[in-house]
């Protein structure tokens, strides 16, 4: 599946606790410094967090780390819409550009761009991360 993706020792714990608690099939894990990304097989988001978020409460709890969880899909633009969520996506564009490197241009509905970028840039970070780790994007950029 991500063949390209290097996972540490550490990460395939918090993998294994995470898949143990929740029942999902987890596809990565980033351990970021008070926090951890887990991305996890399409469909199964909902089975990681739990009624209520109960299990990922628990989670977060037993760790003391804030936790974000995205699904993963094969396909960047389908990755890149529900990642992005809840902002709506107008559109999304994938750009070959002339030094080789390939880059994203998503657009949002313009009440929703504060969302898409998030607090201090946090959101964008996170999903520009994930999508140079998975599909080799140089960059995601919001329109």
């Amino acid at each position: 599946m991500l063949s390209n993706v290097k996972i540490t020792e550490n990460e395939m714990k918090f993998i294994q606790l995470l898949q143990n608690m929740t029942g999902a099939t987890v596809v990565d894990c980033i351990i970021e410094e008070d926090s951890l990304i887990f991305t996890v097989k399409k469909g199964e988001v909902g089975l990681a967090v739990g009624k209520g978020g109960e299990k990922i409460k628990r989670f977060r709890a037993m760790t003391n780390k804030q936790v974000e969880i995205f699904e993963y899909m094969d396909d960047p633009d389908k990755f890149l819409r529900n990642a992005l969520k809840p902002a709506q996506v107008k559109d999304i564009r994938l750009v070959d550009r002339m030094d080789g490197h390939k880059i994203a241009m998503v657009t949002v509905d313009p009440h929703d761009k504060g969302i898409a970028i998030g607090k201090n840039g946090e959101n964008i970070k996170k999903i520009r991360f994930l999508a140079k780790r998975y599909f080799s994007l140089e960059n995601v950029v919001i329109n």
